[in-house]
């Protein structure tokens, strides 16, 4: 006896050490990983804080040119004849040049209403159409007539003046430039002065956002990629087909706006998209062929700035994503330093559990026959009272049986009627509970029948025969569904006096399937069959409703394969029909 005392007692220490051993390895993983999830969102608050202000200073930058634009626009105004017709190419050609600018283009209104480049200091665009290019050709009709242009989301608006962001040349989709455009009247021309990216890159290069990712990415070793991206054009870029067949890229639809995207996974588009729309961070940890990443994806929305940026198809966009792409493979590299100090503390653990162990084993060993005991008496006070209990019934039964006797020998006939009922209601409650078949669904049934006896509603039930033995594991579901039909039904006719508060349920089992119908008085039923009473958040209800009933009973229906119709029988009476498919092995 004493050799199985130790062998259980050495095998509840090894155990204790196994179990010990391992929810310690899993509790530290959790506990590095959410240590790195809080320092990657204090990570990615400080970039998304530096990301703005980078952003918003390189959009001060940008608008610095605009100004320089127009005021170089000025300068040409004055530099040139009035009439358009009476200025050449190689007169533009100077200018720039004197002006330090990339090219200076005159645009003149036709009497047809198009807008074109009439002369260039480029001669690719001369005679070109800016019918196809929205907004800029609205723009161009506005400052032609005086206007003030509010597309500032686009570009600077400036008096008598606007300029748009860089964007790709339409005759040259190699060069990228930010045009500027000025007309006060004083000529029968547009004044277009514009520069190359030149100036903006090399802001990039020493201060902008693409200086500041390659520094933070430099000085924390665990961060592997940092990126800026379109929600709405990630990740491929915006092409446009121009009327030659040629294909044109825009740099205000560009899938990612600032840093590298080389870590890319076929989860990216989706975690992207319900990051943006959501406006929650969203978390995806995954094994690449690169690495093992850990990225979150930080929700950028802009109210107040303008963005430079638009969705695939030309409208301004309010918001960005930012992707922090981290290294996990350095919590698994703590995990193993983890392991080392989980094995000092496991001997440690064993040196103190070995004589705990042995102490509790010989208390349970002094314990145990008085268990014993305990038990054995127990077990005769259950028998007893099993007895006590069958005689009570037996005792009941002749005093029925006797009050029913006297009853009728002394012929008060009613009294009898009402005594016998009232056994009568007994004996018809355990049967119609055994008729429904399923105890959780007969439950459920009962509760709502002394609820509708609390609301003064006049609720009745025809149930047989549901099992659910095909759908066992999920008479929770069911039961959800009968639930919600029936509490939707008891809500809408609250509404109405007692004397119209009717509801009717109907349940079976047959041809593999289950059936549900529920009916309830409804004043405007044909009114109610229009509505989206499925749609989450939609209630007819007054009052603190969520509008969720109807819309969770569609979700389980569509799980399990079923449906659901709702139609008004009459002008009155709103009805709810369900019916689910039963596996049949």
């Amino acid at each position: 006896m004493r050799r199985n005392v130790w062998l259980i007692a050495i095998s509840s220490i090894v155990l204790l050490v196994i179990v010990n051993n391992v929810v310690f390895f899993y509790i530290t993983r959790l506990m590095l990983q959410q240590e790195l999830e809080k320092e990657l969102v204090s990570l990615g608050e400080q970039i998304k804080s530096a990301a703005e202000q980078k952003r918003i200073g390189q959009e001060l930058f940008e608008e610095q040119i605009s100004r320089e634009l127009r005021a170089a626009a000025i300068a040409a105004k004055y530099a040139l004849d009035g009439d358009v017709e009476r200025i050449t190419s190689d007169q533009l050609v100077a200018l720039a040049k004197e002006l330090g600018i990339a090219h200076i283009t005159l645009l003149k209104k036709l009497e047809d209403n198009d807008i074109v480049l009439y002369q260039s200091s480029d001669p690719n665009q001369i005679n070109k159409s800016t019918a196809s290019w929205n907004p800029w050709h609205r723009i161009f009709h506005e400052l032609f007539s005086g206007t003030v242009v509010q597309e500032k989301w686009l570009g600077t608006s400036l008096p008598n003046f606007w300029s748009g962001p860089y964007e790709v040349s339409s005759t040259d989709y190699t060069s990228i430039y930010k045009w500027g455009y000025f007309y006060d009247g004083s000529t029968n021309y547009m004044i277009d002065p514009y520069v190359d990216y030149t100036r903006v890159d090399r802001y990039n290069e020493a201060t902008g956002l693409n200086r500041l990712f390659e520094d933070l990415i430099e000085s924390n070793p665990s961060l592997l990629e940092l990126s800026i991206v379109n929600p709405r054009t990630f990740p491929n870029d915006k092409i446009t087909i121009e009327e030659d067949g040629s294909e044109r890229k825009h740099i205000v639809q560009r899938p990612v706006l600032y840093g590298n995207y080389s870590y890319k996974s076929k989860h990216d588009v989706t975690d992207v998209r319900n990051a943006f729309y959501s406006e929650e961070r969203n978390i995806r940890i995954e094994r690449m062929d690169q690495a093992h990443t850990y990225k979150m994806f930080i929700p950028v929305i802009v109210e107040d700035e303008r963005l430079a940026m638009v969705d695939e198809k030309g409208q301004p966009m309010d918001g960005y994503v930012l992707i922090i792409t981290a290294n996990y493979d350095y919590i698994l590299q703590s995990l193993g330093d983890s392991v080392i100090r989980v094995g000092l503390i496991t001997i440690l653990i064993m040196a103190i559990m070995v004589p705990v162990v042995i102490l509790v084993m010989n208390y349970f060993k002094n314990l145990r026959e008085e268990a014993v005991k305990v038990a054995q008496d127990t077990y005769i006070e259950e028998i007893n009272a099993l007895f006590q209990s069958i005689r009570s019934q037996r005792h009941d039964f002749i005093n029925q049986v006797q009050t029913i006797h006297s009853l009728v020998k002394l012929k008060q006939y009613e009294e009898v009627e009402k005594f016998t009922a009232a056994i009568a209601g007994e004996i018809h409650m355990i049967n119609d509970y055994i008729n429904i078949g399923n105890p959780a669904v007969a439950a459920l049934i009962r509760s709502k029948l002394s609820q509708a006896e609390a609301y003064h509603i006049h609720f009745k039930h025809d149930v047989k025969a549901v099992k659910l033995t095909a759908l066992a594991g999920q008479a929770l579901d069911i039961n959800r569904i009968l639930g919600n039909l029936i509490d939707n039904a008891f809500d809408e006719v609250l509404k109405y006096p007692e004397e119209l508060r009717t509801v009717s349920l109907y349940g079976r089992e047959a041809n593999n399937s289950l059936h549900i119908k529920i009916s309830n008085y409804c004043a405007n039923a044909k009114e109610q069959v229009d509505m989206p009473l499925f749609k989450s958040g939609f209630s007819t209800k007054i009052g603190d409703h969520h509008g969720l009933g109807l819309s969770i009973i569609s979700s389980i229906v569509k799980q399990y394969k079923g449906e659901i119709q709702m139609q008004a029988v009459d002008e009155t009476t709103i009805t709810f029909e369900v019916k689910i498919p039963l596996k049949v092995s």
